[in-house]
């Protein structure tokens, strides 16, 4: 509980602000590249829904997550690893990778689906009042959008990228940080590589995925 408290609803606060933006900037592109009066103003809101949806709630937020927490589980474990506290663990017959790694690794893949719900709320939610205001695209016409040609399917797809994603983004970083060796410079090092390692394996899981379930 205290690890789902700690990664997933304190990044609560970075979600809602890139999911906001982000939201906000593809209504915007999207309508301004739709200059014929042939193309209904509903599809930007089918744009805005179907981008959240698919790919930014997912790989976007997952990349800034591993930059969030994943280098913050390595530091911590990697901390705990050459101040002997791991060690400690062991010695007193305590299965230090279970008792460490297990509760993120079970917060994440439990929080990140969430996450990755609440991201497609505010950035669908978002791109209506950014078009409403701006007048770029009616409040009605983008509901209409919205709710257009929507396939539960999709979410199934996005919410298996998010349980896949939030395993990579708590075990990675995890075991970078369980089996670094040296001081604070290594520590910051092993923190460095965990965050380009699951970031590259964050991209090749994403498009494996997506072959399997979208095509």
């Amino acid at each position: 509980m205290r690890e789902m408290y700690v990664m997933g609803l304190g990044s609560l606060p970075l979600v809602s602000v890139i999911s906001f933006f982000v939201g906000a900037v593809i209504v915007i592109q999207t309508a301004t590249n739709i200059d014929s009066a042939f193309i209904p103003k509903y599809l930007i809101g089918f744009t805005a829904k179907q981008s959240m949806v698919l790919e930014f709630s997912t790989t976007v937020i997952g990349l800034i997550l591993v930059g969030k927490v994943g280098s913050a589980i390595a530091t911590e474990i990697g901390t705990m690893r050459i101040t002997e506290q791991i060690d400690a663990l062991e010695i007193m017959g305590v299965n230090s990778a279970s008792f460490l790694i297990l509760p993120k690794v079970l917060a994440l893949v439990i929080m990140n689906p969430i996450l990755m719900i609440y991201s497609d709320f505010v950035g669908i939610l978002s791109g209506m009042f950014v078009g409403e205001l701006t007048g770029l695209c009616p409040l009605n016409d983008y509901i209409i959008g919205a709710r257009y040609y929507f396939k539960l399917y999709e979410v199934l797809y996005a919410t298996i990228k998010a349980l896949a994603f939030g395993f990579i983004i708590a075990s990675v970083p995890s075991y970078y940080g369980y089996y670094v060796k040296g001081g604070a410079v290594e520590v910051g090092a092993a923190s460095t590589r965990a965050v380009v390692s699951s970031s590259i394996m964050l991209l090749i899981l994403n498009y494996v995925i997506t072959q399997l379930m979208l095509l």
